[in-house]
């Protein structure tokens, strides 16, 4: 992965702020990866937590899931440390899987 001078836009003066201010390449990453799954229709940030909490950080790795697994792994997470207040149905995770499916790749590593 790239340092964080070489990222597009940073340069010298804002990658040491960012370190300064313990920002690094992998939180950065994390940002990314969070605002390509908010690409996908119904997925916002209680749901993207829920997501990463399940395993799921990244519009590719959602499109390898299988619904219904993923359904339990929520329901599984969720019942431990109460992200959110109503989990996704199964359609809904269907259709986010679709989705991920259908959407041209956004980040490349």
């Amino acid at each position: 992965m790239a340092k964080l001078l070489d990222i597009e836009g940073i340069g010298p003066v804002y990658a040491e702020k960012l370190q300064k201010a313990g920002i690094d390449k992998t939180l950065i990453l994390e940002w990314v990866n969070r605002a390509d799954l908010f690409r996908i229709k119904g997925i916002a940030e209680e749901y993207s937590d829920l997501l990463e909490a399940a395993g799921v950080d990244t519009v590719v790795e959602l499109a390898k899931r299988n619904a219904e697994n993923l359904l339990a792994k929520i329901m599984e997470v969720n019942a431990a440390k109460k992200l959110v207040r109503r989990v996704p149905t199964l359609s809904q995770i269907e259709k986010w899987i679709a989705q991920a499916k259908d959407l041209p790749r956004a980040i490349h590593y």
